[in-house]
């Protein structure tokens, strides 16, 4: 299934469904399931994933895709965990040595936009910069879990465009300056779950400004893979359902082309991955 988080046309009400196949239209999980529900995130926690995926067979469909206001599948993660450094085409733009174990940070959930949605240039820097990543969104408690069992507390994947202010990130060594800024975390525009994702080692992630490919990598180049990401993560702090763990993205970053091509007003960005479709943002000036 595709499920999306978003805003009703009617009454600006937040709400949850599942795309229908063509991609055009949602059918709401609350209405579907002939409950209230407050979002994915709930439908995560409380396991009622396979329930809403035989309770929307046969449904009429609630709303048009195009007529609402898509928001990030999970607008209110607990955690937000992004790993840098983690393809090694990026690793060697940089510069930096091969790190011997995840580089993490952390990213609000109230930075976050979905797609089609405005990412904003801040008023204290000129250097905004894109980053395609591969998101992936936990379905079950996971603590201590295992490289063996990880794949069993994943709900799901989608697309991320972690956006960067880069002086402010490279202020120090420390990236969560540059990291955290309002409408700077892309999410979107949905979330694949497990059941329809298939060899995702053979996903291809592309990013896109203006139509121009910047970016295009395997999801297989990722220095840790998803599994070993889940372990060490888990190990140090307890994962729940709904949590994001955003993987890395690939070189190709505007910070390392000759000369450095930062973002501008009206800029379109798209990063698109193979199995889950195209987010896509536009910049907006402060």
């Amino acid at each position: 299934m595709r499920l999306v988080s978003y805003r009703k046309p009617d009454d600006g009400a937040t709400s949850c469904g599942v795309v229908t196949d063509d991609g055009r239209s949602i059918v709401d999980a609350a209405e579907a399931l002939g409950t209230p529900l407050a979002g994915l995130r709930e439908l995560l926690t409380t396991g009622r994933i396979a329930e809403l995926a035989g309770a929307v067979t046969g449904q009429a469909p609630t709303c048009a895709v195009a007529d609402v206001q898509l928001l990030p599948p999970i607008p209110d993660p607990r955690k937000i965990l992004c790993v840098g450094l983690n393809y090694r085409t990026h690793l060697v733009e940089t510069g930096r040595p091969e790190p011997q174990y995840p580089t993490l940070f952390s990213r609000y959930a109230d930075t976050q936009i979905g797609h089609r949605a405005c990412v904003r240039i801040p008023a204290e820097s000129t250097s905004l910069d894109y980053e395609g990543e591969l998101a992936v969104v936990i379905g079950a408690p996971a603590h201590r879990v295992s490289v063996a069992d990880a794949a069993a507390v994943v709900a799901g994947y989608s697309v991320y465009n972690d956006f960067s202010v880069r002086d402010w990130q490279r202020h120090t060594s420390q990236f969560l300056p540059g990291k955290n800024f309002p409408a700077t975390g892309a999410f979107g525009p949905w979330l694949v779950t497990v059941d329809d994702a298939d060899r995702i080692g053979d996903w291809v992630l592309t990013t896109r400004v203006n139509g121009e490919v910047r970016q295009t990598a395997p999801i297989d180049d990722l220095l840790f893979d998803i599994p070993h990401l889940i372990a060490y993560i888990s190990t140090f702090t307890a994962l729940a359902p709904g949590d994001v763990i955003v993987t890395g993205t690939p070189g190709g970053v505007g910070l390392f082309r000759d000369p450095p091509e930062f973002l501008r007003p009206d800029d379109v960005v798209e990063v698109d991955i193979t199995g889950i479709g195209t987010l896509t943002n536009v910049v907006a000036g402060t």
